[in-house]
């Protein structure tokens, strides 16, 4: 069967097919919150009007349009100024950017601004506070933050470097099912400072 059997010329059938392509992409161009001019803004002497409920109206005058736009109680928004001509929503623009504040502010809610607590030990740390410092890093870990393991040395503690190791060493093997490192082991000064993160679950 012929692909365009219900055209009598091929050329005219593709032309009509690229005009519904383009129309269906007009339809569906997003309205921006930023620098779309409406109603009495729009200077252009005509303007191709989609309608409040989508559908395409077609090319009108910009009086037609925005005489259109208030009989359906709501604005003439210009949403692809660079077309010929430009191309024109009806909608309610107040609701719209009412509706657009409401989904950023939804958008930034479920952001997580991931912080970098931090978690002093010392080389020698007994196991009392070992355990109440690795339960702050657990607690950190959980909340999705990273977490600053800093071993500080203190006086001739920094002759026996290889104790801040063998903690830093411990640390690492008591969070493998919960953290990454991401930073080794090293020397600053008289801190040992190592990086880890939450595993991504």
């Amino acid at each position: 069967m012929p692909l365009f059997n219900d055209c009598k010329t091929r050329p005219r059938c593709i032309k009509q097919r690229v005009l519904f392509q383009q129309e269906d992409s007009i339809i569906n161009t997003p309205v921006t919150e930023k620098g779309n001019r409406k109603n009495q803004e729009i200077r252009v002497p005509r303007v191709r009007v989609i309608g409040a409920d989508g559908e395409m109206v077609g090319v009108l005058s910009r009086d037609e349009a925005l005489a259109l736009a208030e009989e359906s109680g709501m604005d003439l928004v210009e949403i692809q100024p660079n077309q010929d001509p430009p191309v024109c929503r009806v909608m309610d623009y107040g609701k719209f950017r009412f509706d657009l504040q409401k989904k950023a502010a939804a958008a930034k809610k479920k952001q997580k601004v991931v912080e970098i607590k931090e978690v002093k030990f010392r080389p020698t740390t007994d196991s009392g506070d070992y355990n109440i410092k690795m339960r702050n890093v657990r607690r950190f870990l959980d909340d999705g933050d990273k977490v600053k393991i800093n071993v500080r040395f203190k006086g001739r503690e920094m002759s026996h470097q290889e104790l801040g190791i063998e903690m830093t060493k411990r640390i690492e093997v008591d969070l493998s099912e919960e953290a990454v490192i991401e930073s080794r082991p090293r020397l600053e000064g008289r801190q040992m400072i190592m990086m880890i993160a939450p595993k991504k679950k």
